[in-house]
């Protein structure tokens, strides 16, 4: 393969690692850690319980290591969502596979919306679904997630496929620092300054007192010979 400056693309463990190693050893920057897939599902009572367990299901089928999670302050709704992931999982080609992934995931009962968006935002998953019925009026509480499904009628699948976005995410808590692939993710930023005489006058002396107070005199003095120069 020919070398390249950046390596883009999701994966599972493995290729989330090699990308790790790639960057690490300088030999490329990448995108984003990008490994096995997760979603999570914020729901009040007034959520459809079989919209949210197929949610659930279309990432535990990725593979065995996805994780799924479900937070919710309606035990009722917990218990609807748990029958009905029997009752899906029960006719799925991919169930061997989501169960496994299921045995690792874990519906949550939590005191209120509050305390959900709060662990949410410690997880930082890869996908956020808001089952709410004003999911739009919760979005400020979101700080942290790769990807954000609003209200009932908008499931994860959709970015998979159509809806738009571009479905290379960070993953294992690395939406608190990395954003997802855009056109940005394509550009590199190249910083431009410029002194003149009467610039150099107004902070040269701001940069000779730093550099001496870490005792580095050349960059001191590439300062001020110039400040000198220009006060002559």
């Amino acid at each position: 393969m020919p070398k390249v400056d950046k390596v883009f693309g999701p994966g599972n463990s493995y290729v989330d690692e090699a990308k790790r190693q790639a960057a690490q050893s300088g030999v490329a920057a990448i995108d984003m850690p990008a490994g096995p897939s997760e979603v999570l599902v914020i729901a009040d009572d007034g959520a459809d319980a079989a919209f949210v367990a197929a949610d659930l299901l279309s990432q535990a089928e990725h593979g065995p290591d996805s994780q799924v999670l479900l937070l919710s302050d309606s035990a009722a709704l917990i218990d609807r969502v748990e029958a009905e992931l029997a009752a899906q999982l029960s006719v799925l080609p991919r169930a061997g596979i989501a169960r496994k992934a299921l045995s690792a995931s874990r519906l949550v009962r939590v005191d209120s919306l509050d305390e959900a968006f709060a662990i949410s935002n410690a997880y930082a998953p890869e996908h956020l679904i808001l089952a709410l019925r004003e999911p739009r009026g919760w979005l400020d509480k979101v700080e942290a997630a790769g990807s954000v499904f609003l209200g009932d009628w908008t499931p994860e699948a959709l970015g998979d496929y159509c809806s738009g976005t571009n479905h290379v995410l960070p993953t294992n808590g690395a939406a608190r620092a990395w954003s997802g692939v855009s056109v940005a993710s394509f550009q590199n930023f190249v910083s431009v300054q410029a002194a003149s005489r009467t610039g150099i006058r107004a902070i040269g002396d701001c940069a000779v007192t730093l550099a001496r107070a870490e005792q580095l005199d050349a960059h001191a003095n590439a300062v001020a010979l110039r400040l000198k120069a220009a006060n002559a």
